[in-house]
C-alpha cells in the first residue's frame, strides 16, 4: 500500500499551518499598536486600519517620486507615522480621555471617515502596490515547502517588535508610567506622572509600528483607500483572541487568526476569512478574557 497520497495530504496541511503563521506575522504588526491603545490604554481607535492604508499610500507615492527601496522607505515612514500618532493623541484623543471609551470611539470613527474620503480624493479608488525589487516573489525551499522570503522577514520583524515592546512595558520608566496611567490616571498624576504626555508618546509608538505594517502590506499585496476597515477588524480580533492587556497575547492571537484563515482557505477559497471570524467568535464565547488573560 502506497503512503504517497497520505504523505502529500500531511504536507499540504503542514504547509497551510506554516503559511498561517507567516500570515499571522503580518497581522501581529497591526495588532501590536491596537494592543497598546485598546488593550493597555483602553482607547478605541477606529481609524487604526485607515492609518495603515494612509501610510502605505504615502510610502508608495514617495517611492515613486524619490525612487527609494522598501527598507530605505521604512526609515523615512516610521518617524512620520510616530509623528502622526503623537499629533492624534495631543490634538484629538487627549480631549476625550476618560473612563468612558465611547467619546474616543466616536472621535476616531469620524477621523476614519475623513481619512477614507481624503485618500479617495488624493489617490482615487485604484489599487496600488510597492515594488520590492523581487523580494516580494522570492522564496526558499525548506524540506519540500516553499516559504516566501518577505513573509519570513515580516514574521521576524513582528517577533522582534513584540519582544521589544513587552520588554519596554516591563523594564523601563516609560513602560511603568504607561501601565500606572492605564491602571489609575489620578493616582499616576499624584505620583508625578503626566498621563497626557505618556499617552501621547504611547500613541506615537503605536502608530509608529504601523509604519512597518504599511510597507510590508503594500509589498505583499495591493492597497486602496477602502481597505482600512478590514485591517482594523484583523487587529481587533487578534487582540481579543490573545487577551487584552497582553502584548504576547496579541502576537498569539495573530498567529491563531492567520492559521485559522490559512486552514479555511485550504478547505475552500471562500472560507478563509470566514474561518478567522468563526474562530474569533468561538474564543469570545468560550474564553472572553482571551487565550492569555492579564489581570
Amino acid at each position: 500500500m502506497s503512503h504517497g497520497p497520505i504523505l502529500e495530504q500531511i504536507m499540504q496541511w503542514l504547509d497551510a499551518v506554516i503559511q498561517g503563521i507567516l500570515l499571522g506575522g503580518m497581522y501581529a504588526q497591526y495588532a501590536l499598536g491596537m494592543a497598546l491603545m485598546f488593550g493597555v490604554m483602553r482607547i478605541v481607535n477606529i481609524a487604526h486600519g485607515d492609518l495603515v492604508i494612509l501610510l502605505a499610500l504615502i510610502g508608495i507615492s514617495l517611492a515613486g517620486i524619490l525612487g527609494f527601496g522598501p527598507f530605505t522607505l521604512m526609515i523615512l515612514l516610521i518617524p512620520m507615522a510616530a509623528a502622526v500618532g503623537w499629533l492624534l493623541q495631543r490634538l484629538i484623543l487627549n480631549r476625550v480621555l476618560g473612563d468612558d471609551p465611547l467619546p474616543s470611539l466616536i472621535a476616531t470613527f469620524g477621523l476614519s471617515i475623513a481619512l477614507q474620503n481624503l485618500m479617495l480624493q488624493i489617490w482615487s479608488a485604484d489599487t496600488r502596490s510597492l515594488p520590492g525589487g523581487g523580494i516580494e516573489a522570492a522564496s526558499v525551499n525548506m524540506a519540500g515547502l516553499y516559504l516566501g522570503v518577505l513573509p519570513l522577514i515580516v514574521l521576524l520583524v513582528a517577533t522582534l517588535l513584540t519582544a521589544g515592546i513587552d520588554l519596554m512595558l516591563r523594564s523601563t520608566r516609560f513602560g511603568r508610567a504607561l501601565r500606572a496611567s492605564a491602571a489609575d490616571v489620578e493616582a499616576a498624576a499624584i505620583s508625578g506622572v503626566n498621563p497626557r504626555k505618556v499617552y501621547a508618546l504611547a500613541t506615537a509608538l503605536s502608530v509608529g509600528i504601523l509604519g512597518f505594517a504599511a510597507v510590508f502590506q503594500s509589498l505583499r499585496s495591493t492597497v486602496s483607500p477602502a481597505d482600512g476597515p478590514a485591517q482594523l477588524i484583523y487587529a481587533f480580533e487578534a487582540v481579543i483572541i490573545g487577551g487584552m492587556g497582553s502584548i504576547w497575547g496579541a502576537f498569539l492571537g495573530s498567529m491563531v487568526l492567520g492559521i485559522s484563515q490559512a486552514v479555511g482557505f485550504r478547505f475552500d477559497s471562500g472560507w478563509g476569512i470566514l474561518a478567522g471570524h468563526l474562530v474569533f467568535l468561538l474564543v469570545l464565547a468560550t474564553r472572553p478574557q482571551g487565550l492569555i488573560s492579564k489581570r
